[in-house]
């Protein structure tokens, strides 16, 4: 990161920046499929139903829903219990882990049913 728009981000206080995040995988579908482009808001406040991204143990960054708060972080799961990793095999995700939630899927912005042409 570099300008003058830079932000400085301090212990105890966390940053609001907006970014993209793709969608890569399957184990969040049917709500998204691979290629799926999503808007996200880093540092905010996870929410119940709510997708978040997250740093899953050794597995690298996710999107998965959060479900519900334990003492040790996060509870998030999968859309697709056939695809995956989630809290049910990793555990809670401490707070540190959760990266960014999900604002929208900017695109595709519509999507027609399958088979439609």
């Amino acid at each position: 990161m570099g300008g003058s728009h830079d932000r400085e981000v301090r212990p105890g206080r966390r940053s609001r920046r907006w970014g993209t995040a793709r969608v890569s995988g399957e184990s969040m579908r049917p709500t998204l499929r691979p290629g799926d482009l999503l808007l996200i808001r880093y540092g905010a406040r996870p929410r119940v139903g709510r997708l978040a991204v997250v740093r899953l143990p050794d597995r690298g960054l996710a999107v998965k829903r959060v479900t519900r708060r334990e003492p040790e972080g996060w509870w998030v799961e999968r859309d697709n219990p056939a695809a995956g990793v989630d809290s049910w095999l990793v555990g809670a995700i401490p707070d540190v882990d959760v990266i960014a939630v999900v604002a929208v899927r900017l695109w595709p912005a519509i999507r027609r049913p399958s088979g439609a042409d």
